[in-house]
C-alpha cells in the first residue's frame, strides 16, 4: 500500500502521509498558489508540479534531490498567418496555453518522457523529463479537432491520457468535448475511438458522432488493459476491446453523472466513480455525498457512504480527483469544498483526513 497521497488545491499542493497515529498534512509546497495537477515519476523520482497563475500564465516546476525548480512549459506555435481555425462551437483557437489538465508519464521504456494534455486541446510531448515540450502535430494537424468543442471549459480540453502497458507506443487520450482518440505508433498517426458513445446535448442527427463526445475522465485497467472506463457526461461507458466501441452502463444509482473514475490495478470488473447531479447544478445527489462502486464489470452498483457526510454536502469531486493505489484496498478523494476522505477497504468505509483545505483539483497516490 502506498502510505503518501499529494493533493493539487487552488492554494497549494499538499502532501498527505500516513504514520503511527493516521493519515496527516506532512507538508505544503507553493502556498497560496493554484496547483492545479501534480505527478510523481516513479521512474526517475522526480516531482512535477502544474501551477495556473491566470494572468501570469501556466508554469511547471520539478523537484530533483528535495528542490523545485521551474522548467519549460509546452508552448503553442504561432498561428500561421491567413489560417481559420475554430472550434465546433465556431470560435476561433487561440493558439495559446490556457491550462494543463492532463500530465502522465510515458512508459518504462521511454526514459524522460512525458505527456501532456492542455487547453485548447493540444497534446505535448516531452522526451528530457520535462525540460522541453514538443506539440503533437499529427493530431493538433488532423482536420477533425475543428469539431472539437468546450463543455466545462471554454475550449476543448485534453484531460486523460492513458499509456497502454504493453506497448508504450499505444496511448489513448480523453477530450471535452472530442471523444477517445488512439494512436498505435507513438503519435504519428491518430483515430477517433468514441463508437458507441452517444451525447444528449447535441441534435438528435449529431449525437453518437465520435469525434463529439464529452467524456470526463478516461481510465484503463493495469491487469486487463483491453478494458477501458470513462465517466462521461451522459453517464458511464465501459470498452472491452481497447477503445474499439463502447457500452453504455445503465441503471446507475443514485446517479450516473459525475466527473471522476478509478479502476481496480488487477480486478477490471471493480471501478469506482463519485455521482452527482448535472449540468447547472453539479452537487452530491440529495446533499449525501458517497462513492459507487461495481465488482462486476457494471451489472450491480453499491452504494458507499460510511464515514462520508449526509447532510447538507455539497462537496463535487473533479475528474483527477478520485485515486486508487497500487494495492487496489486504498482510495482517496478529494473535492471542491475543501474534503479529503480515505478508505483502507475499497471504500467501505471512509475516514475524514480534512473538511478545511482550499478546493481541491486532484489527488494522488505517490509510491
Amino acid at each position: 500500500m502506498s502510505d503518501r497521497l499529494v493533493v493539487s488545491t487552488r492554494k497549494g499542493l499538499f502532501w498527505i502521509e500516513r504514520a503511527r497515529g493516521g493519515w496527516g498534512i506532512a507538508k505544503a509546497d507553493f502556498l497560496g498558489d493554484n496547483v492545479t495537477l501534480a505527478l510523481n515519476d516513479p521512474r526517475s523520482g522526480h516531482d512535477y508540479a502544474v501551477l495556473n497563475h491566470g494572468h501570469f500564465g501556466v508554469k511547471l516546476h520539478r523537484r530533483s534531490r528535495g528542490e523545485w525548480r521551474e522548467i519549460a512549459a509546452p508552448a503553442y506555435p504561432p498561428k500561421p498567418e491567413g489560417v481559420i481555425d475554430r472550434d465546433g462551437w465556431g470560435k476561433d483557437i487561440p493558439y495559446s496555453l490556457l491550462d494543463v489538465f492532463a500530465l502522465e508519464t510515458g512508459g518504462p521504456d521511454e526514459d524522460g518522457g512525458l505527456w501532456c494534455g492542455t487547453i485548447p486541446g493540444g497534446l505535448f510531448r516531452s522526451r528530457d523529463h520535462g525540460e522541453s515540450w514538443a506539440l503533437v502535430r499529427p493530431l493538433w494537424d488532423d482536420p477533425k479537432r475543428q469539431q472539437w468543442m468546450g463543455g466545462g471549459t471554454d475550449w476543448p480540453a485534453i484531460h486523460s491520457i492513458c499509456v497502454d502497458p504493453r506497448d508504450s507506443r499505444v496511448v489513448r487520450i480523453a477530450i471535452s468535448c472530442g471523444g477517445v482518440w488512439e494512436t498505435r505508433d507513438g503519435g504519428e498517426t491518430w483515430a477517433c475511438r468514441a463508437d458507441g458513445m452517444f451525447a444528449a446535448y447535441l441534435p438528435p442527427e449529431m449525437g453518437r458522432d465520435p469525434n463529439t463526445q464529452d467524456p470526463h475522465r478516461l481510465v484503463q485497467s493495469p491487469s486487463a488493459p483491453d478494458r477501458l472506463w470513462v465517466q462521461h457526461h451522459n453517464g458511464i461507458f465501459r470498452s472491452d476491446d481497447g477503445s474499439a466501441s463502447w457500452t453504455e452502463i445503465e441503471g446507475v444509482a443514485p446517479s450516473s453523472f459525475g466527473f471522476a473514475v478509478a479502476v481496480h490495478p488487477r480486478e477490471p470488473d471493480t471501478a469506482w466513480f463519485a455521482p452527482a447531479i448535472k449540468d447547472e447544478r453539479r452537487i452530491p445527489v440529495d446533499g449525501k455525498l458517497v462513492v459507487t462502486r461495481t465488482r462486476d464489470a457494471g451489472r450491480t452498483f453499491e452504494i458507499l457512504r460510511d464515514g462520508l457526510p449526509q447532510i447538507h454536502a455539497y462537496d463535487l469531486v473533479y475528474r483527477h480527483g478520485l485515486a486508487v493505489d497500487d494495492s487496489g484496498d486504498r482510495l482517496a478523494f478529494a473535492t471542491t469544498t475543501g474534503g479529503l476522505y480515505v478508505s483502507e477497504d475499497q471504500g467501505d468505509h471512509w475516514l475524514e483526513i480534512s473538511h478545511t483545505l482550499p478546493p481541491a483539483h486532484a489527488a494522488r497516490f505517490v509510491s
